[in-house]
């Protein structure tokens, strides 16, 4: 059972305009007042910065209480889309993201970029494929009418690999970037805002469960979810307060650094369905497979950039336009799943050897599977 809402509150569903006023007055508030977010991005113990520190804890800890680790257990029923999604999420995207920016970012738009800074905004963009979307891939999956249980299954089991995965995983793609690792400072990330807040969720959903059950538990998600994402709003004022001089001077910048992202997003989505359909993994798993693929954690991924590189870095600016373009590039991908679905269901293979009729009779029990799959 998911513990996500199976709609898209008001809020989910605008975010990229709750993004875009915050950017406009985050920008509009670092010019006008410069002492003032001068005086909160010095507020730092160990190159973290505490105000960015709290609202990151307020944005994270609500999404992964919303995981099942338990759900671990199940993945052996969905054995293909399962391995297809941990292909592209783990091998495929953090890579592909590096290449894409290397393109991008050192050659074709090098000229229309502050050299100081591409290093930078090259970090950001690694920082944000290196780790796999949690909560609001429930919000997709339903969307898509996905398996509820492989859903929760796969973002289950991303959560646990990213523990041990993220910061090698980073650490390298910054190194074949030629980009300086910091490793104290991603070591202390990776605790902050990986390991301390998912041992949080753990106890604090055990300690739910334990004393008020399934409901008590969906009751404090739905009163911590309008937090988590004021919180993200109030983090992303402060980030473009802090980089509002910047923002202003160039413009250009944001839209050069969504390039790459668009691509990225579109390409291992359609990766993973593509890698679903050859293999003849039913169209409920397929989907949310093919979005969580294309999806990124941009909180951690934020929290990351500003500990790692400063308030005021380019990692940080560039984190913050995939929370930007987030909302709007998922739905266009849930639109094309659902409506590519009589294709899929029509040329999907079911690797195994009993011939045609045996490919439609498997076929048939697949779309059986997903049409019995619980959706909330």
């Amino acid at each position: 059972m998911v513990d996500a809402a199976p709609r898209m509150g008001l809020f989910e569903r605008y975010l990229t305009l709750w993004v875009g006023l915050c950017i406009v007055a985050g920008t509009g508030l670092g010019h006008v007042l410069p002492d003032a977010f001068a005086s909160l991005g010095r507020m730092e113990v160990a190159k973290v910065n505490l105000p960015v520190a709290a609202l990151i804890w307020l944005m994270i800890i609500p999404m992964l209480l919303k995981v099942d680790f338990g759900a671990m257990r199940q993945v052996g029923q969905h054995w293909r889309g399962i391995g297809v999604t941990l292909f592209v999420n783990w091998a495929v995207k953090p890579f592909s993201m590096a290449l894409l920016g290397w393109i991008f970012l050192r050659h074709v738009f090098a000229d229309w970029l502050p050299p100081e800074q591409i290093d930078s905004y090259m970090a950001g963009l690694i920082l944000l494929a290196a780790a796999p979307c949690t909560a609001m891939v429930f919000v997709w999956s339903n969307l898509c009418r996905g398996d509820a249980n492989f859903t929760l299954s796969q973002v289950a089991l991303n959560d646990a690999i990213m523990v041990v995965a993220f910061a090698p995983l980073v650490a390298l793609l910054l190194g074949l970037s030629s980009i300086t690792v910091p490793w104290d400072t991603l070591a202390l990330s990776v605790g902050l805002y990986i390991l301390v807040p998912v041992a949080v969720a753990v106890l604090l959903r055990r300690r739910l469960l334990a004393t008020g059950g399934q409901a008590r538990l969906e009751t404090v998600l739905a009163r911590l979810g309008p937090l988590s994402l004021l919180a993200l709003l109030a983090t992303l004022v402060l980030l473009f307060g802090f980089q509002g001089k910047q923002i202003i001077e160039q413009p250009l910048v944001i839209a050069i650094l969504a390039v790459p992202i668009l691509i990225q997003v579109y390409f291992n989505a359609g990766l993973a369905y593509l890698l679903n359909r050859r293999l003849g993994v039913a169209h409920c798993v397929a989907g949310p497979s093919a979005l969580i693929g294309a999806s990124n954690f941009f909180e951690l991924a934020v929290a990351a950039a500003v500990s790692l590189f400063g308030v005021h870095s380019g990692a940080a600016l560039a984190t913050v336009v995939g929370v930007l373009i987030a909302v709007p590039v998922m739905l266009s991908v849930v639109r094309l799943v659902n409506r590519s679905r009589p294709w899929y269901e029509q040329g999907a293979r079911m690797p195994n050897h009993g011939g045609r009729d045996s490919f439609a009779r498997r076929s048939t029990a697949s779309a059986m599977d997903c049409s019995q799959s619980p959706s909330d």
